[in-house]
């Protein structure tokens, strides 16, 4: 399987964007296709062995639809210079022909020439020409409301176009019996309700841009971080080029105050580099030869050389941004329901309004009393607001948690966070900071302790545990050699094995000694160190125990509030770790864990997780990403504590890049924010609708209340409006 993202064109409410998707879904080769609105493009997983992009977009084309290729940016337009333009040209002639036909009605002097009653001709003449420019101006409501139609998948513009065309259907009429005598026709004219109506659409469509740019902006800041050119090093010469001009290999020079250009590893030199962006960390880190840099990044201070190794789509920026807009185009499952009701909501009005037509003129009214109302339950019901309600709000939520180090991998998460109940956490790398430093050494050998961390070292070297990283650091630091190692094993939640010199060297907990049946004659020794707050970590050689090495770790700034605060707010925490029993419960009653279960391995707590589930409990599992994968994918929310040259293989359903617990209180809140947001707009879209369509029937004619297409578009566009407000609020979340 395949995924594509598409930028779609045509689309204008929820009615388009469930319309395309279900046509997606419905054929062949197409595992799963998810339409969004608000970013005007479509997620779309797809058997390549069946199709290409070139059937795809045709398939977009069939559902009357424009495919715009492959989506490659957020683009948001710095100026809507040539449509504000156009907008106000049209004001002005809207202002003038409401003038013209409506003026008289309200006390404004109407020149005679253009009275209705006197010089009825050239009043209808006069409002036929004014009113044209509106029908191209609208062009593409109508054209899409017609394709819609035709591709059995009706939405808002088809509601428009429909109620526009027979206004102005009726007004030709109209114009016909005025042009053979009959005058009295000159109350008949609508033209100038088509023509306001497009223009309000228009209207609510311009502002509707503008806020939708607006909730783009945190994705199209870190779009930004990454400069536009760079300078590679060619031979002994020096050459600036685009980002897109460099290529795997490259070595790229970085000066101070220079933006790192793409991810690599510095070849040459050494300086500090600040990536808040990504660990939400201000001060700089020092970065030497051998270490990883991350594109976006800072130079502070010196003079850099480094390899180019991940470009372009691979980039660690590219992946948050790429994480990201997928997230924006899968569906939260109230979002699913709005648009359930959106599909059917169309069809269902269209009827109402044929229906409204069909009784007045039953009831013995006027043609011009049914069309009017015809028209107006078409506009007044327009969808736009309920389309919006749920995706202009999990989009402004998205980039809320983007910006704040939080890359959230489905628009469910943003639902699900606020049922959290029950949180495990891993504790190497996730309570703690997982930079683990030799402690002490207990050696029954004969080796001296230099020689025996060199060979325990180069073992672990090979290894991608946290605790490795204690042992490789030592090496490093001492300027230790590595050892050659063949035979390389890792055994999970035990330990690894290697061989060094043609000697099997086993290294772990207690659990590898179960394994293996190799007596322990060091269990006192170990209860002393456990209880000192060390991991152990067993050496042997030969089939026998000739070390154990106790490691430390530092507990993650925030760790006790943020554990705190889940406590008060009734939200139980556990411990799940592979370490033994005395540091986990060491290291939790410090931290305020009451819960904890230890010298548990993978396998193991998946089974922990799944009768967390089966209690009825709804569970965030928090671990390091990598040796937490099973149980990440288990629970109903996986969280990794992992930096950003992991986030393309990471499993979790979110990735917290600061490093920082405090990001799972701060998701917490933007959920429960975010789907208390959701259903206010909902409620507002409903209840507009359920309002104003028997208003629009005339339920309230008797008491002598109506409304006229005008009136019903204008109300259209402030219900949108209210709802687009409403959703921008969310930016305003405070997090601590």
């Amino acid at each position: 399987m395949k995924k594509i993202i598409l930028s779609i064109g045509g689309m204008t409410c929820s009615a388009c964007s469930n319309g395309l998707e279900k046509y997606l879904n419905k054929q062949e080769g197409i595992k799963t296709a998810s339409v969004n609105l608000v970013m005007a493009n479509a997620l779309i997983e797809y058997d390549e062995k069946l199709l290409n992009q070139e059937k795809i977009e045709q398939f977009v084309r069939e559902a009357g639809f424009e495919s715009l290729g492959l989506f490659q940016d957020i683009k948001i337009e710095e100026k809507r210079k040539q449509e504000k333009i156009t907008f106000f040209v049209f004001l002005l002639l809207a202002i003038l022909l409401l003038y013209i036909s409506m003026g008289d009605m309200i006390g404004l002097p109407i020149p005679s020439i253009l009275n209705r009653n006197i010089n009825p001709i050239l009043y209808t003449i006069t409002l036929l020409i004014l009113t044209i420019p509106f029908l191209f101006y609208g062009k593409d409501i109508l054209k899409s409301g017609y394709q819609n139609l035709i591709h059995k998948t009706p939405n808002m513009d088809t509601l428009v176009g429909i109620g526009v065309l027979s206004s102005m259907v009726y007004s030709i009429y109209s114009t016909y019996l005025i042009f053979i005598g009959e005058h009295h026709a000159v109350h008949n004219l609508y033209f100038e309700s088509a023509a306001i109506v497009i223009f309000f659409i228009k209207l609510g469509r311009y502002l509707d841009g503008i806020s939708k740019d607006k909730t783009k902006e945190a994705i199209q800041r870190l779009v930004k971080i990454t400069p536009n050119k760079a300078v590679i090093k060619v031979g002994e010469t020096e050459k600036e080029v685009t980002l897109d001009e460099i290529t795997k290999g490259d070595i790229v020079i970085s000066k101070p105050g220079e933006r790192i250009a793409v991810d690599g590893t510095i070849t040459k030199g050494k300086a500090h580099l600040e990536q808040s962006f990504l660990t939400g960390e201000s001060k700089p880190v020092a970065r030497t030869v051998g270490e990883e840099v991350i594109a976006g990044s800072i130079n502070y201070d010196g003079y850099l050389e480094y390899k180019a190794e991940r470009i372009g789509k691979e980039s660690t920026i590219s992946e948050i941004v790429r994480l990201v807009v997928e997230a924006t185009n899968t569906k939260a499952p109230i979002a699913k329901v709005a648009d359930k009701v959106s599909g059917y909501f169309v069809p269902v009005v269209i009827l109402i309004a044929i229906f409204t037509f069909i009784g007045y003129l039953l009831l013995g009214y006027s043609v011009s009393v049914a069309l009017t109302s015809f028209v107006t339950i078409l506009v007044v019901a327009c969808p736009c607001s309920l389309g919006l309600a749920t995706p202009l709000a999990i989009v402004v939520s998205e980039g809320l948690c983007a910006e704040n180090g939080i890359l959230v991998k489905k628009s469910e998460i943003l639902e699900n966070a606020q049922k959290v109940n029950t949180i495990v956490f891993d504790k190497t790398g996730t309570l703690t900071y997982g930079m683990l430093k030799i402690a002490q050494v207990i050696n029954y050998s004969n080796l001296e302790e230099k020689g025996l961390l060199q060979i325990v070292g180069s073992i672990e070297k090979k290894g991608m545990h946290p605790i490795a990283k204690a042992f490789t650091s030592f090496l490093e630091e001492n300027k230790i050699e590595a050892l050659d190692v063949e035979n390389f094993k890792e055994i999970s939640g035990h330990g690894v094995v290697g061989t060094i010199q043609n000697e099997e060297i086993i290294l772990g907990n207690r659990k590898i000694l179960e394994k293996y049946e190799i007596e322990n004659p060091a269990i006192q020794d170990e209860e002393k160190l456990s209880k000192d707050g060390n991991t152990i970590v067993y050496v042997v050689k030969n089939k026998k125990v000739i070390a154990i090495i106790g490691i430390k770790d530092g507990i993650r700034e925030n760790v006790k509030e943020v554990i705190q605060t889940l406590n008060k707010n009734n939200i139980e925490t556990m411990m799940l770790t592979g370490d033994n029993q005395a540091v986990a419960e060491k290291i939790a009653k410090e931290i305020g864990i009451s819960k904890v279960i230890a010298n548990v391995v993978p396998m193991q707590k998946v089974e922990i997780i799944q009768k967390l589930k089966e209690e009825n409990k709804f569970v965030m599992m928090c671990g390091d990403g990598i040796n937490d994968s099973p149980a990440l994918a288990s629970s109903h929310i996986g969280v990794s504590i992992g930096s950003g040259t992991d986030i393309a293989m990471d499993s979790a359903d979110v990735i917290l890049t600061k490093n920082d617990l405090q990001s799972i209180l701060d998701l917490m809140q933007i959920s429960k924010k975010t789907i208390r947001n959701i259903k206010q707009n909902l409620f507002w879209a409903f209840f507009y609708n359920t309002l104003m369509i028997p208003i629009a029937i005339g339920i309230l004619r008797p008491v002598g209340i109506t409304i006229n297409p005008m009136i019903a578009s204008l109300a259209m566009v402030m219900s949108s409006f209210t709802v687009i407000l409403n959703a921008l609020r969310l930016k305003r979340i405070k997090l601590k």
